[in-house]
């Protein structure tokens, strides 16, 4: 707890935006079970002002203070991230039709992109789900879509597992690693978004460089 405090008072001290002082407060009384909860809100479909991966790039850099343990963070994380996934898969894998029939409001892509980009996931499979999983603001449509589109869902598991991991894994780290530049990255929220987005291109393009790598070495050892 006292870690928790030196936290709060640094960063109080360099006058932090409103909703990261609110974060930061609930991490500090609530600790792991905050992190656990507002990831697996947003996963699950729930509206929260502060992006998950904010989240994560803030629970990180508390894991470089010393307030919170980095392994139980990426567990909370990833677990959070798996639950609210699976649950939003299975709900439109089972009940999709009937809910798109009623045209809820918060899903706001338009008919015709929707179709296509639910299209594009059939054509592409795994690769579609995985790139798409690993992207932000799309990532939570990705689970909506894998179970309209009756994607198996023991490889949707897979595609899950392997995702949560690797998202959870690259921002956290990324939040730790930042640390000791954090009062330059928090007072700026362009340098947030683009540190977001690089961080999501990074992972998708190493997945990418992976996939071909192993198709490399496939047709080699024909």
């Amino acid at each position: 707890m006292t870690r928790f405090r030196q936290a709060s008072k640094l960063l109080l001290y360099r006058k932090l935006p409103t909703m990261l002082e609110q974060l930061l407060l609930h991490i500090s009384k609530y600790g792991y079970l905050t992190i656990f909860l507002l990831v697996f809100l947003q996963e699950v479909g729930v509206p929260n002002p502060i992006p998950n991966e904010l989240v994560l790039l803030f629970s990180g850099y508390l894991s470089f203070t010393g307030a919170l343990n980095v392994g139980l963070v990426l567990l909370c994380a990833i677990a959070g991230n798996i639950l609210g996934s699976a649950i939003l898969f299975f709900v439109f894998y089972y009940f999709g039709k009937i809910i798109m029939k009623l045209k809820p409001k918060w899903i706001p892509l338009p008919k015709k992109k929707f179709e296509r980009i639910s299209h594009k996931i059939r054509v592409s499979r795994n690769s579609g789900i995985f790139i798409g999983r690993l992207t932000p603001f799309i990532k939570g449509y990705v689970s909506i879509l894998s179970g309209l589109t009756h994607i198996a869902p023991s490889k949707y598991a897979i595609t899950l597992l392997y995702t949560s991991i690797i998202w959870a894994l690259a921002y956290v780290s990324c939040g730790y690693l930042a640390g000791p530049y954090w009062n330059i990255i928090i007072r700026n929220s362009t340098i947030i978004q683009h540190l977001v987005l690089l961080i999501a291109a990074s992972a998708i393009v190493i997945v990418i460089l992976l996939q071909i790598f192993k198709k490399i070495i496939s047709t080699l050892q024909r």
